[in-house]
């Protein structure tokens, strides 16, 4: 995923403003909507004279006694409220902070965690439908905690509980990334609450910048991923106003279609590249102001599963068109062995710069093309060629290996493929794993795979490299003190680094050809941990000051997920239980409440309880620096992989859905008509 550095989905001229405004910002207002039909775009979508919401609260009367009154009743009867009362404070309110018979998930969830250092991971009475609820129970505190203290704002600060917007209306960052997230862990209710504000507060027509890619993956894909679970799963959180027929049946594609609309406008450029960013009032493209205005990779190539599947749903082929010419115009320009810069810019269509890497600005423009050919049912084969490409050069220049443990690592060439390597790997490079098995494999397990007339030996030793890769992505996590990766992590090589090239030449040049499939295994050593941190392969692993924060990305979790649905090794899904420790470990917000099973001033008994999960300034140090803020990917992405991890192989699989960068799930499906590639790649050398 192409995260900038802060996740902001606002344009970067808008984000001074956005973190240091005063603090007398609005929550999303509501304007009553009533569905409409596709047909009307953007113009007259939304009335301007509607009015907010009525919600009034009904009293109930006493009527007046008129008979003769008695002077003992009074007194019996105010015994009675006073009993009544104190039975319901003793058996019911005091026991949900107390933890006997609680209904809060917060304080059970804290008490849990006090247990965390005695439980011993065993694969062999590991009860990982148990560990999927603790999943759900950190979501639930999560979404429980931005739900009562920032509904309807964009940001959340979860230790404070301030929040400094001055917007004319939330855009639901938080809720429409999180709604299909409620849906696979059936949270009706909140799933209710959450439609009910998509129906009646949601507006698009704001005057504000937003980040076209950001925009595409969380907004425009939360609502599309909705759409589809709401209509093709009625078991996940069922909602009459899903049901087919019903008035508010096409509320998500109405609301994903208006949206699209708004965001065309980025692509009206002189190239067809979008602009980084646009205006969602006016629709106009709009410009960064650094990189010379230039776009990255990733904005670029990375909004194709989204708008291909709008069309799909809508059958407007310029959804598709738009967005495959992009793919076009980046491969014309003939990058070398398949590794783009990156950044394009939006008025010539060329590359700017030399950088190559797989990391920030350019991770998911990859992760897009083997995505692409599975979305489309493989109908689309032009981007198996270029993923096949990609993943060639990508060994032949980028991959190393660490100088103590062998490591396998993939570098970058900030200069260009001809200078030198930077033994360098942002954490959402991580993604890399998952996703090189999932291009071997097709989504469809390593078993089954074997056994089909395609597999090869290139495709045997894709998911040899992706086991190293992914060892590689959980030493970055057991290297710190928190157990939670940073941000950047560096890497210890040899003065003269032992490229994949020079170790087994003819894999990285010609994967077709390869070697044994034995060549690969036991590239790396075993990472053995001790209590005393010596273990040489923590040697190879370098975290500068400036790069030891956490924002609680989803990387390594989501590879870990497509490793254990491919390979069903367990051992992916013992790590990602020890990373979701460590998260409720040293994420947890923790607030301290004080309370008496009989109230009295001497019998006073402390309660805690976990109110929400926030990220880290620095991962390596305990108790860890908190940065007072929970990026909309947690619940969106990371807590959704987790309790994806945990969930059966078969829930929401692999073999029939394709994940957005955001980790909203699409259906595959067979394009036809005007839904097409419509172009042909240039000769290669």
């Amino acid at each position: 995923m192409a995260y900038q550095p802060s996740r902001s989905p606002f344009a970067p001229a808008q984000q001074d403003s956005f973190y240091q405004n005063s603090r007398n910002g609005l929550r999303g207002y509501g304007l009553s909507n009533q569905p409409i039909p596709l047909s009307n775009k953007v113009n007259g979508y939304f009335e301007k004279d509607r009015t907010l919401p009525l919600y009034k609260d009904k009293p109930y009367f006493q009527p007046r006694r008129t008979g003769p009154r008695r002077r003992w009743r009074p007194f019996f009867a105010l015994l009675g409220v006073c009993s009544l009362v104190f039975l319901l404070y003793y058996n019911f309110y005091l026991p949900s902070w107390t933890g006997s018979r609680s209904n809060d998930k917060g304080v059970e969830l804290w008490r849990w965690a006090q247990t965390l250092e005695d439980e011993k991971a065993s694969s062999d009475t590991s009860d990982w439908a148990e560990r999927r609820e603790k999943v759900r129970d950190a979501f639930i505190v999560s979404w429980e905690g931005y739900e009562k203290n920032a509904w309807g704002y964009d940001q959340y600060r979860p230790v404070s509980n301030v929040n400094q917007e001055v917007t004319s209306g939330g855009l639901g960052w938080m809720i429409v990334d999180s709604l299909d997230t409620l849906m696979i862990m059936n949270l009706t209710s909140k799933v209710h609450r959450a439609r009910q504000w998509i129906s009646t507060s949601l507006r698009y027509d704001q005057d504000r910048d937003v980040n076209t890619f950001e925009t595409s993956i969380r907004m425009l894909g939360g609502l599309l991923s909705a759409h589809y679970l709401s209509t093709q799963f009625p078991d996940l959180a069922p909602l009459n106003d899903d049901d087919v027929g019903a008035a508010g049946e096409d509320l998500y594609i109405e609301k994903a279609a208006d949206l699209a609309d708004r965001l065309l406008g980025a692509f009206e450029s002189p190239s067809g590249i979008p602009w980084s960013n646009v205006n969602l009032n006016t629709s106009a493209g709009v410009p960064v102001h650094f990189d010379e205005g230039a776009t990255s990779i990733s904005e670029a190539g990375s909004v194709q599963l989204e708008f291909k599947y709008l069309a799909k749903l809508t059958g407007e082929a310029e959804y598709w068109k738009i967005v495959e010419n992009v793919m076009k115009l980046v491969d014309y320009q003939l990058p070398q062995d398949g590794l783009v810069r990156s950044t394009i810019h939006p008025d010539s269509g060329s590359f700017k710069g030399d950088s190559i890497s797989l990391g920030s600005k350019a991770d998911s423009y990859y992760e897009y093309l083997i995505k692409q050919y599975l979305q489309t049912s493989q109908q689309e084969p032009i981007y198996k060629e270029m993923w096949d490409e990609a993943l060639k050069g990508i060994r032949k220049h980028l991959v190393t290996f660490t100088k103590n443990a062998q490591l396998m690592v993939i570098g970058e060439r900030p200069q260009g493929l001809e200078k030198e390597l930077l033994p360098r790997m942002d954490h959402l490079v991580c993604f890399m794993p998952g996703t090189i098995a999932l291009g071997a494999t097709g989504g469809r397990s390593l078993s089954e795979a074997r056994k089909s007339s395609d597999w090869s030996q290139q495709r045997e030793e894709e998911i040899l490299m992706s086991r190293e890769l992914m060892k590689t992505c959980w030493a970055m996590h057991k290297r710190t003190a928190t157990g939670l990766a940073s941000e950047i992590s560096y890497f210890t090589l040899d003065s003269e680094p032992v490229m994949m090239g020079d170790k087994y030449p003819a894999l990285a040049t010609n994967p077709k050809q390869g070697s044994k499939p034995e060549a690969l295994k036991g590239i790396s050593k075993s990472l053995e941990t001790q209590n005393d941190g010596s273990e040489s392969w923590r040697e190879d692993i370098e975290i500068h000051r400036n790069d030891r924060h956490n924002l609680q990305r989803p990387e390594t979790i989501e590879s870990l997920f497509y490793m254990y649905r491919i390979t069903g090794d367990d051992m992916y899904r013992q790590w990602g239980w020890e990373i979701f420790k460590s998260f409720v470990k040293h994420t947890a917000v923790v607030e301290k409440k004080s309370v008496s099973r009989i109230p009295t001033p001497t019998n006073k008994e402390p309660i805690f309880r976990i109110k929400g999960f926030t990220s880290l300034g620095n991962a390596d140090a305990i108790p860890p620096y908190r940065r007072d803020n929970m990026e909309s990917f947690w619940m969106a992405e990371t807590l959704k992989y987790f309790y994806l991890l945990f969930s059966d192989r078969d829930f929401i699989s692999l073999e029939d859905h394709v994940f957005n960068t955001e980790a909203h799930p699409f259906p595959r499906f067979k394009p036809s008509g005007d839904l097409k590639t419509g172009w042909e790649r240039k000769p290669r050398q």
